[in-house]
């Protein structure tokens, strides 16, 4: 087998994160993580998959051509700061001597563009400016940060009768998710790998601008995962009124299309809400500060507006909607603590299997009796 052509670091080892080290592994790329802090299951999943486990996120950087953040959004930064704080430990993991070229940052994560903003601050991203002076002085650049989104499910092999001949691009004979991304320096020029590993990844290079990934990719899921909310709260709502048979035979008359959708959606989304609690209120910082839709809550820095300029909230200021998909992110927050759903791992569901079950579960979860999350 010929050398791994570039060494991936993933964080962390998520469905997600999981479905990309094997889509990459089979690729011929060498894959590596620190989980340490991580359970076994995960521990587990990771090796059974050929991920490299690493002790620290110092060895993680140094051996790492390419970091892939991959989290809850609530970690975005942590783990920025987490990679920043590898980087400087001493002795240094990275030197000009030992590696040439900088460490490329991919966050992927489901976060806005003030958030993404935010994540690059905590990077070393601008090495010191030399002087005309001493020149020779000036620090090498550690590490180049791309924005990015994820659109779609976890990679996957195509069945054989469906796979790409060998002409096709690298990459094709998976399933894959679309990675929009935007960044000063496109990934397809970095020097390992670079345009392979993009094509590899389904990647697209939409802007120069950090934040417009992010943003695309919030625009994107407002509507899918909102509509999902939204099928929730519909079909559990008929369940306890005993109509939800009702419900299904008009949707199927008038609208099949929406059924099929909003059925997939619900039974698909139960291992995953409490990932999409954060992305709604991520999705309402976005819609707020790029889309102009002001609300009474709270801003992206998590703090109320009371007393701005002086005025109580909501005196002299229109509200637009603002705080919407931040309660569409309780919908999320109510499957995930407060019914059995929540517990639920892919790959080993028991309940929420079909979308009756889901709205049983979560009218269940109405008439009291809560649940602590699971734990990964």
């Amino acid at each position: 087998m010929p050398p791994p052509l570039a060494t991936v670091g993933i964080l962390s080892i998520g469905d997600m994160g999981l479905g990309i080290a094997k889509l990459l592994i089979a690729h011929n790329y060498r894959v590596v993580t620190n989980a340490s802090d991580r359970s076994s299951y995960t521990k587990n999943r990771a090796t059974s998959a050929s991920v490299d486990l690493l002790p620290t996120d110092t060895a993680l950087v140094k051996e790492s051509d390419y970091i892939l953040s991959i989290v809850p959004p609530r970690d975005a930064i942590s783990i920025a700061r987490r990679i920043a704080t590898a980087l400087s430990s001493s002795p240094p993991p990275r030197t000009p001597a030992t590696h040439p070229h900088p460490l490329y940052f991919l966050d992927l994560n489901a976060i806005s563009p003030s958030t993404i903003h935010k994540v690059a601050a905590t990077l070393p991203l601008s090495p010191p400016t030399p002087t005309e002076s001493d020149s020779k002085s000036s620090s090498p650049e550690l590490i180049r940060f791309i924005d990015g989104g994820i659109i779609g499910g976890p990679p996957s092999p195509k069945s054989p009768s469906s796979s790409s001949d060998g002409d096709a691009p690298p990459g094709s004979s998976w399933s894959r998710p679309s990675l929009p991304l935007s960044t000063p320096t496109p990934l397809s020029s970095a020097p390992l790998s670079g345009s392979h590993l993009a094509a590899v990844l389904n990647t697209k290079h939409i802007s120069p601008h950090i934040g417009a990934a992010t943003g695309l990719k919030m625009c994107f899921a407002s509507l899918s995962k909102g509509f999902i909310a939204l099928a929730l709260q519909s079909y559990t709502t008929a369940h306890r009124l005993g109509v939800l048979s009702e419900l299904q035979e008009k949707l199927e008359n008038y609208v099949p299309e929406v059924r099929k959708r909003a059925e997939r959606g619900m039974v698909g989304c139960c291992p995953k809400a409490y990932r999409w609690v954060g992305e709604m209120e991520e999705i309402g910082g976005t819609f707020e500060s790029a889309g102009g839709f002001s609300g009474g809550g709270k801003g992206e820095d998590g703090e109320g507006k009371d007393g701005k300029d002086g005025k109580e909230e909501g005196e002299g200021r229109s509200d637009k909607g603002g705080d919407l998909f931040r309660n569409v992110g309780q919908v999320y927050r109510f499957l995930a603590d407060e019914t059995v759903l929540g517990g639920e791992r892919i790959g080993e569901r028991k309940r929420g299997l079909t979308a009756e079950d889901v709205a049983a579960v979560m009218a269940e979860g109405m008439e009291g009796g809560g649940k602590r999350r699971k734990v990964e």
